[in-house]
């Protein structure tokens, strides 16, 4: 016989009432993410007004999808979209799979003082803000810088160029810094994926006569499939995410062309000018196709590896 409701709820409000301390510091969260999170939920409206800051958002007149539409038909609209998924799809392909790689080459470090050290250098340059790393990139690259210095040296060239003023290097200089700066960090929960693994798996894999290499690839990998495929998915979901501090500290009037993304447009644009109408509805726009891409990437995901988020 199954219980009926009343003997659920009583047995719901008995588990409550014994982990109350737990429920409450549950209660708190909910809480916070209700109003930081939900609440705000209500300014989305002004994406289909006309808002300005002397009226309220109630107040604003209505104008339907005026917004959307103007951002579709903007002269830069296919220069932010072809500069977002440029960048992008590049982090995705090259980024996404080298912290597996680095973490699976970490995890074969038989040295712990070695392994530490690694992990030490590789974590250092998550902790800085663009800012600093900005700055840094900045000066290495000018036409004085180290780089040039590097390739002059190694006869690579014999002109010195100033790299964040020619729009041709942009892309791959955003790529590679944000690897660089990422690498050691993005790499940790593959190290704990990978620490979870059984040694019993290895020690049979040994005993099979399976070399260093096949035990990565028939043990490791297939073990952390599930943490790869959730984070893959995430990762697509958030394709249109280009980093907006990054992309900020490096361009210039000098490199426009290649980076300008949907996030420097809403700044320019939307920000800047005030227009927070037209700011909120391009990242409207922004957030549903974001939306659509990880429905999208997790009903792949669930059809061939059968993992997704849900």
């Amino acid at each position: 016989m199954t219980p009926s409701k009343g003997s659920r709820f009583k047995k719901l409000m008995k588990d409550i009432a014994s982990q109350k301390q737990i429920q409450i510091m549950a209660l708190l969260g909910v809480v916070w993410m209700i109003v930081f999170n939900y609440f705000p939920m209500y300014g989305l409206i002004i994406a289909f007004k006309e808002y300005s800051v002397i009226r309220t958002i109630a107040e604003a007149p209505w104008v339907g999808l005026m917004h959307f539409k103007e951002f579709v038909q903007d002269d830069y609209f296919w220069i932010v979209i072809k500069n977002t998924l440029g960048i992008s799809l590049i982090k995705l392909i090259i980024g996404f799979p080298l912290p597996i790689i680095f973490a699976l080459l970490l995890n074969e470090l038989t040295s712990l003082k070695f392994k530490k050290m690694v992990q030490t250098i590789t974590y250092l340059p998550h902790f800085l803000s663009w800012v600093v790393l900005g700055g840094i990139l900045t000066t290495w690259l000018a036409d004085i810088g180290i780089i040039n210095d590097i390739l002059i040296g190694l006869g690579v060239t014999n002109e010195r160029l100033n790299f964040l003023a020619e729009p041709e290097y942009f892309w791959g200089i955003v790529v590679i810094s944000d690897i660089w700066k990422e690498l050691g960090w993005s790499a940790i929960i593959y190290l704990a994926a990978i620490a979870g693994v059984s040694t019993e798996l290895y020690e049979a894999a040994t005993i099979d006569g399976a070399n260093r290499f096949r035990r990565i690839w028939h043990v490791t990998l297939p073990a952390i499939r599930p943490t790869i495929t959730i984070l893959f998915i995430l990762a697509v979901g958030g394709v249109l995410n280009t980093n907006f501090d990054q992309i900020l500290v490096l361009r210039n009037a000098l490199n426009e062309s290649a980076s300008s993304v949907i996030d420097i447009y809403v700044y320019n644009v939307g920000i800047q000018n005030s227009r927070f109408s037209y700011a909120t509805a391009v990242g409207l726009l922004k957030s549903i196709i974001a939306f659509i891409l990880l429905l999208s990437a997790n009903k792949i995901t669930k059809k061939l590896d059968g993992t997704s988020l849900f």
